[in-house]
């Protein structure tokens, strides 16, 4: 199996090196992470800078891009292979709830499910690597166990890559509790709770006597019910939540449908008086 890994911590955070070194026991590893912290970056591309790689060991590079840059790169050029799994992290800290929206760990996970390569994406639940070794023997065995699945979909995608009935790739989210292995539970798995909204922005000035502000602390748990991931990774169990891109409100589709044919009547072009319809330049006017 070859795995390309990544992160949002940057290529020399301890829970990406730990983690390489644990999946390369029974994968092929290749690294391509950010050359520094890129957190809360999500799925953003760098666009309008250049971005470089650099090796800086066997197997390992740095790009001075986001999360999301490192994985685009990788796939679109920089690797002369097709990995059959995309790894993300471990990040540290917890990526629950909508955390997911702004993760740069999700992000890059994410962006090999978008080119139709199956991903993960590994945080612990609290920062600090107090349990680091956990979370890595956990994310490790997790992967191992899935090796049949990365395989199955590998070669479906191989003999049928644009068969409809192709149940296509997946992307887990999965959040460590950063605890001793005997205090954790096992693997559950659970939707994404919900959380308040964010502290208030922090206010500072700078010696040049200009106002500074800082993004504040994220709020706390809103929807942390049972089945939640919040709930979850609170009894000692590692969390695992599959995702989609699909953002669409089906549930309101009905609605929406209805107020853009309301919206289409009232915006029709009545008939003149005498029965004729107006021309092209008339109907173009807004009064």
């Amino acid at each position: 199996m070859r795995i390309l890994l990544s992160n949002d911590d940057g290529y020399q955070a301890p829970g990406l090196v730990a983690l390489a070194r644990a999946l390369a026991e029974f994968a092929e590893v290749e690294v391509v992470a950010p050359e520094h912290n890129n957190s809360a970056k999500s799925n953003a591309l760098t666009l309008n800078a250049p971005l470089y790689v650099h090796r800086a060991g066997p197997g390992v590079r740095y790009v001075n891009g986001t999360p999301a840059d490192c994985v685009h790169i990788a796939l679109t050029g920089l690797l002369d292979y097709r990995p059959d799994l995309v790894v993300s992290g471990i990040n540290n800290g917890a990526n629950m709830g909508d955390d997911t929206i702004y993760s740069g760990t999700v992000g890059a996970a994410m962006e090999g499910y978008l080119f139709g390569i199956p991903g993960i994406a590994f945080s612990l639940t609290e920062k600090g690597w107090a349990h680091l070794e956990t979370a890595v023997a956990l994310a490790a065995e997790l992967v191992r166990t899935l090796r049949s699945a990365v395989e199955a979909h590998r070669r479906a995608s191989a003999d049928a890559p644009h068969d409809a009935a192709h149940p296509g790739p997946w992307l887990l989210n999965v959040n460590i509790p950063n605890l001793p292995r005997e205090q954790v539970r096992g693997f559950k798995v659970a939707r994404l709770g919900r959380r308040h909204a964010a502290e208030p922005v922090i206010t500072q000035v700078n010696p040049r006597g200009e106002t500074m502000y800082w993004i504040g602390a994220a709020g706390p748990a809103k929807d942390d019910a049972e089945g939640t991931d919040f709930h979850a990774t609170r009894l000692g169990y590692a969390s695992i939540t599959p995702l989609q891109i699909d953002l669409t409100d089906h549930a309101r589709l009905g609605y929406w449908a209805q107020t853009a044919a309301a919206l289409s009547a009232a915006l029709a072009v009545p008939a003149a008086a005498d029965g004729t319809a107006p021309t092209a330049s008339e109907a173009a006017r807004p009064w």
